[in-house]
């Protein structure tokens, strides 16, 4: 009983490691939900956005709801921002100030190559369809590479 119970214990410390630094693509974006969304417009988000597994073979897992704080966003004009990009260190420029509530991120199989095909895939245009009904425009998007 007790080789049984070590190999048990063994078993079970070890799993977390075969799921360490997975080798996939973490696609994460914030967003601005729409003040004005209903709850049949969310409804029909999270139908979608629970579909894409099933609809697209690249996508393994998805996460989507509030974020537990909100994320604050400045943007400045144009052509400050080419300057800020340029390398220039202090540059006058007009600001705005930008709040995202909502967060999703998407767990893609394979390289970032991946995100064309799904850009590509005929669901892809649906499930956009219904994430436009809940947010502003614009998002804050960035990629988690899997080591």
């Amino acid at each position: 009983m007790r080789n049984f119970l070590v190999a048990a214990a063994a078993a079970f410390l070890m799993s977390g490691a075969l799921t360490a630094g997975e080798k996939s693509l973490m696609h994460c974006f914030a967003y601005t939900a729409i003040e004005g969304a209903t709850q049949a417009d969310w409804d029909a988000f999270y139908k979608a956005s629970d579909a894409l597994p099933k609809k697209m073979p690249m996508v393994k897992r998805v996460w989507y709801g509030k974020l537990r704080g909100p994320l604050a966003i400045f943007q400045v004009d144009a052509a400050a921002s080419k300057k800020l990009r340029a390398g220039e260190k202090n540059v006058d420029a007009k600001a705005n100030f930008v709040s995202r509530q909502q967060g999703m991120c998407i767990e893609f199989e394979g390289a970032p190559e991946v995100l064309k095909t799904y850009v590509a895939h005929p669901f892809h245009a649906e499930w956009s369809a219904a994430y436009e009904k809940v947010r502003v425009a614009g998002t804050t998007t960035y990629d988690i590479l899997g080591q």
